[in-house]
């Protein structure tokens, strides 16, 4: 057998058993529940700007923009403005190596502060950058973002913006739809479903109102996407399980 044939088995194999490892899977949340406690995702950096990511995401975030090569990512929430870099930076890698040298990403958060926009467009990885304020499913920033996204052949989506069961619900509808077959729409912290209410007890979500619960809302009425148990299983310390929807027609 092709040895990286036989590796990419190996691993595949690994990944199902973890997938059936109950136990790991306990340990793996009990893990992620005390990480929020204790505010771990806000103690890193990508490139000079403050990410709130899990490290863990991260690294699947880079293999699925490796793999899908967008023309387009959609990303909404900004904050800081880590993540968006992040995703520049990865689509400036795509263009090295042979990927769409105009790929963009386009930024979306209700606030956008100035200090952070200012950080954000003298940034390096600005250059791919398209910066909207306003809420994500008001009609207008809607109407922008189809706009700006005409013509694009491979579309990647990630949301990551106000995290109640309705407001998620909302962005699926909005931005799901522009998804490119073989492409994602991953919708981060539904872990939310999965810890006690108390962890988030100053935020409007909470288990039973919550991006998980939008997310199985959706795919009820949209069996163009499945979720991607695979990365899940492989990530085991995820902020996104069952987030991971991937187009399959």
């Amino acid at each position: 057998m092709n040895p990286i044939t036989q590796f990419e088995n190996e691993r595949n194999e690994r990944i199902e058993r973890l997938g059936q490892d109950l136990a790991f899977q306990k340990q793996s949340l009990e893990w992620l529940e005390q990480s929020m406690r204790k505010q771990y995702v806000y103690n890193f950096s990508w490139l000079g700007r403050p990410i709130i990511q899990n490290p863990i995401d991260m690294i699947a975030m880079q293999e699925i923009i490796w793999n899908v090569q967008p023309d387009l990512i959609i990303e909404t929430g900004i904050a800081h403005g880590g993540s968006i870099l992040f995703s520049s930076s990865l689509l400036e890698l795509n263009a090295a190596c042979g990927g769409n040298p105009d790929a963009t990403v386009i930024g979306i958060d209700i606030d956008i502060r100035s200090h952070n926009r200012e950080a954000i467009l003298q940034h390096p990885m600005s250059k791919r950058i398209v910066l909207l304020e306003g809420s994500s499913v008001s009609s207008e920033v809607v109407s922008k973002v189809h706009e700006l996204a005409q013509g694009k052949k491979k579309v990647l989506v990630f949301l990551d913006s106000n995290h109640t069961h309705e407001h998620v619900l909302a962005e699926l509808n909005a931005y799901a739809p522009l998804v490119s077959k073989d492409s994602y729409c991953v919708v981060f912290d539904t872990f939310v479903e999965d810890v006690p209410a108390d962890v988030f007890d100053n935020r409007p979500w909470k288990p039973g109102d919550n991006p998980k619960t939008a997310v199985h809302a959706y795919l009820r009425d949209h069996p163009e996407f499945e979720i991607d148990k695979a990365m899940q299983n492989k990530l085991q310390i995820t902020v996104a399980p069952d987030g991971f929807l991937r187009r399959i027609s």
